[in-house]
């Protein structure tokens, strides 16, 4: 039975769409994600005024150095270049904290992002210590997820910056990572866009299907190896954050008048790569157009106009005039020719459930198509 096409709809508050296959709505036109963010904005901390998040935020400091005496940092903290993690890192400093700021290297930073990453981190005080992945290795990787034909093509390096914080946490004997992840500027993330972040089982499994290499080198943590480090452990991921009244515009600027920070032009888009895969193939080959969660997390944080948000998205997603010398650079870094590429680009469209994964995100998954169904079908009646 041929599957029938649904109609096309957008979100009456933020900008998400029928793009994402598990997207409902209301009977005002408001979406599942816009609503689900809402709700995460209305709990602590991010709903408490602003005196009783400071309150909680020195509460959450001096746990971090009192867990620090006697050690050469009180903290980890993720860098990579971009806004987040540097507002993070100028945050930490600021209440005299001593963070070891960790980075992985795969091959694909630009160099804006080194540049802020070594002034920032110089200017700071912060030492700053550099993973570098093995090129071949992870080369192939990205190759299996690319042919694996998934939009889930990013996850290896979110999976290896985690593993090695967490190890390295341990290793210093610290309980706390500062992440810049946050719930402001990124409070809609659907699963159907990106998936399995640190599911070790379905990156293994993308591997050992299309890879051409063991993975001796690349930094991993299973399911027993995560609940060790944050059960065992008690290592705590910390949405930094979310514990300030974080304006990214503001923040920006804060950053780049007083520590030469310098914009690269969109979220998380200070990897080449990452730029290429969200710009281009995930919009092309997917229909998959990030800029639509990012803005709608701005939207329901009150930090962008709907109808600013509309007219962004009227632009295309990527440079018409710069875009084949991108394929080609891309193409050629991962030893693929531009009909191979093309290959890639073309082939059926798959999901993290076709491969072997994890079986808490393969009940998530059927269970979230189910209730998607029903609800489609409760506003259709």
């Amino acid at each position: 039975m041929k599957k029938k096409t649904r109609e096309y709809q957008i979100c009456t508050r933020c900008v998400m769409d029928t793009s994402n296959p598990d997207i409902v709505f209301d009977r005002q036109g408001h979406c599942n994600h816009c609503t689900d963010s809402l709700n995460i904005l209305s709990k602590p901390p991010l709903s408490l005024s602003k005196e009783k998040k400071k309150q909680e935020l020195d509460r959450l400091v001096k746990k971090i150095k009192e867990d620090g005496k006697g050690k050469s940092y009180d903290c980890i903290l993720g860098v990579s270049g971009g806004v987040d993690s540097t507002y993070t890192a100028y945050l930490a400093r600021q209440l005299d904290l001593n963070p070891l700021a960790i980075h992985v290297d795969n091959g694909w930073n630009t160099d804006i992002a080194v540049h802020n990453m070594e002034t920032v981190c110089k200017k700071l005080g912060i030492e700053m210590r550099t993973i570098v992945a093995d090129w071949e290795e992870f080369r192939d990787l990205q190759l299996s997820f690319l042919k694996a034909s998934t939009p889930d093509s990013e996850i290896p390096s979110d999976h290896a910056m985690q593993s090695i914080m967490f190890e390295m946490a341990e290793k210093e004997s610290l309980k706390f990572i500062l992440a810049g992840t946050n719930h402001v500027t990124e409070s809609i993330l659907p699963p159907a866009w990106s998936r399995g972040h640190m599911d070790w089982e379905y990156i293994s499994a993308v591997q050992q299907q299309f890879g051409t290499k063991e993975l001796k080198t690349f930094p991993h943590m299973d399911t027993k190896k995560q609940d060790y480090y944050r059960k065992t452990l008690n290592i705590k991921w910390v949405h930094f954050l979310d514990y300030v009244d974080y304006d990214k515009d503001k923040a920006k600027k804060e950053i780049a008048a007083k520590l030469d920070w310098k914009d690269y032009g969109g979220k998380h888009l200070e990897s080449t790569y990452t730029k290429f895969f969200q710009t281009y193939i995930l919009p092309t080959k997917f229909g998959f157009d990030k800029r639509r969660m990012f803005f709608s997390s701005l939207i329901v944080a009150g930090q962008m106009r709907r109808q600013d948000a509309l007219r962004e998205l009227e632009k295309s997603p990527y440079d018409k005039d710069k875009i084949k010398d991108e394929i080609n650079y891309v193409a050629e870094k991962l030893n693929l020719t531009l009909d191979e590429f093309n290959e890639i680009m073309n082939l059926p469209k798959k999901t993290i459930l076709d491969y072997p994964h994890s079986s808490s995100i393969g009940q998530n998954g059927k269970a979230m198509r189910l209730l998607s169904k029903i609800k489609r079908g409760l506003s259709s009646g």
